[in-house]
């Protein structure tokens, strides 16, 4: 299975982590690097350049759902990211950083934590084979994010644009005020999911098969570890970089389905999950830097579509630029509330 020089696109991703490092090695204000770049620089590039009309029908890259240099982009994601995080906290422990470094490097890292640590995770989640499941989990618990690999799954898909879905934003509901409701109810369907998959087999929910259970063991262990080697700062450190990827992707959430339901069809019935159903922009640099993520219609029709494959929908409705700009725009309900809320009847 060969790949075009076009294909190639898809190492721009890398550049997260990249600027990261590069900031955390330089020190002073490139610390702030990753943040200018995901979230000015390419903002700005991608308003600057319309997308390109697309073709329905047309996958992203490739119609090959097994393909080794498209599953291997992602895999190296899972080294890139802890070895980024160990780079990370031994800057913080030996490099004296100051308080602006320190947070332009949790910022930065943050930024990965959200790209990498999540979004990445979400794609190896959708896939079959158990151990790159495996490898999902492994980058949530670097950004202390394990549940979303049960409530994603069994609860987002489910109730998508829906009242029952807390990533779901109502129409008129700022950024703000959704974010605490989707951090919660994450967190709570997933306790109640696999509460009731124990049910079904006849388990108790304390049971050792719990994955909530196992995924707090672990994660614990992990955070003692990182007390043991370099000590309390760095344990906060890495739940601040965490808590600015568990912000960015709650943002994506937001900006994703914002206003968007379905019809109810019987009480407590909804109609299929619809291409019109999220929201997607085609602008190509966030494309590329979020792997196809905002192909979002597309995903949900056919939720075992790998990133390469997903293809344009012509009924999804289209954001005013890319992901980022979007994200950034969604910090500020009323300008949000202008250019999206006229966007929604239609």
């Amino acid at each position: 299975m060969l790949f075009s020089f076009r294909d190639l696109r898809y190492l721009l991703a890398y550049t997260l982590p990249l600027t990261a490092a590069l900031g955390l090695w330089l020190g002073g204000p490139w610390t702030w690097l990753t943040l200018f770049y995901a979230f000015g620089l390419v903002p700005l590039l991608e308003w600057m350049r319309p997308p390109l009309p697309a073709v329905p029908g047309l996958a992203a890259a490739t119609e090959t759902k097994r393909h080794a240099f498209f599953d291997g982009l992602l895999y190296l994601n899972v080294p890139l990211q802890y070895g980024l995080l160990g780079y990370f906290l031994y800057a913080l422990a030996t490099r004296g950083f100051s308080t602006m470094e320190t947070a332009g490097a949790i910022f930065s890292v943050g930024i990965c934590c959200g790209a990498l640590g999540i979004n990445v995770a979400h794609e190896l989640g959708h896939r079959a084979r158990g151990w790159e499941q495996r490898l999902a989990q492994a980058l949530l618990l670097s950004t202390w994010y394990a549940h979303f690999f049960i409530e994603h799954n069994r609860g987002h898909h489910r109730h998508v644009a829906t009242p029952f879905d807390s990533v779901t934003a109502r129409l008129h509901e700022g950024f703000w005020r959704f974010l605490p409701r989707a951090v919660v109810g994450e967190y709570r369907s997933a306790w109640v999911l696999e509460a009731e998959r124990l049910r079904r087999l006849d388990q108790p929910w304390w049971s050792a098969d719990n994955q909530m259970l196992q995924f707090q063991v672990v994660q614990g262990l992990l955070a003692g570890a990182v007390v043991a080697v370099v000590g309390l700062p760095g344990l906060l450190g890495w739940l601040g970089a965490a808590a600015v990827g568990c912000v960015l992707f709650q943002l994506v959430n937001y900006v994703e389905h914002y206003g968007l339901l379905r019809r109810q069809t019987a009480p407590g019935t909804y109609e299929r999950v619809q291409p019109h159903h999220s929201w997607n922009s085609e602008h190509a640099l966030g494309r590329i830097l979020l792997y196809e993520l905002t192909r979002h219609s597309d995903h949900h029709y056919q939720a075992a579509r790998p990133y390469q494959t997903l293809r344009f929908q012509p009924a999804s409705p289209q954001m005013p630029t890319g992901y980022p700009g979007m994200m950034l725009l969604a910090t500020v309900p009323p300008l949000w509330f202008r250019v999206m809320n006229k966007r929604v009847p239609a």
